[in-house]
């Protein structure tokens, strides 16, 4: 397995890893799948600490994280939320533990302090691999979301960086 920032090259390879979760699961509470142009968009939107990091397996995108703010006001400016996602075909090898692994510590390396996780509710895979990168359950927001007509909560977690 390969670590590195994502390239545009990368786009349909993240765009259809995500919108699988996006049109069959509650792991993100995106409804509408990204075409193409959206997945762009959206990798030329990071940079720095915010930038894409994909897995690279055999020569294959295997899974991707990235860092987001976690919020526009100024006040929040040093606290980061991260995002990972792995290919169904590559769960369970380490892939998530080494994107989130190398996500806390570009977040260290440019000086935040916060790292927020938003988990849906129930997903004890997704709270299992932050908890062993350092994250702790902080609190539960209920009912939150709905997707698939169901109300779904969401865990957040943290792990501070400094």
């Amino acid at each position: 397995m390969q670590l590195r920032p994502a390239s545009p090259d990368d786009a349909e390879a993240i765009r259809q890893i995500y919108n699988v979760e996006v049109t069959t699961s509650t792991v993100t509470f995106d409804l509408v799948p990204r075409s193409l142009e959206d997945q762009l968009a959206w990798q030329a939107s990071r940079s720095g600490a915010y930038a894409v990091v994909v897995a690279e397996v055999d020569g294959q995108v295997a899974g991707f994280g990235a860092l987001s703010k976690w919020r526009d006001r100024p006040a929040y400016s040093t606290t980061v939320e991260d995002s990972v996602y792995v290919h169904r075909d590559h769960q369970g090898r380490g892939i998530g533990r080494a994107l989130l692994t190398s996500l806390v510590e570009t977040a260290t390396a440019h000086g935040f302090h916060a790292c927020m996780a938003r988990i849906v509710g129930g997903h004890e895979a997704s709270i299992a691999l932050h908890r062993a990168c350092g994250f702790e359950i902080v609190g539960v927001e209920r009912e939150v979301g709905r997707k698939f007509n169901r109300w779904l909560d969401v865990v957040l977690m943290e792990r501070l960086l400094s």
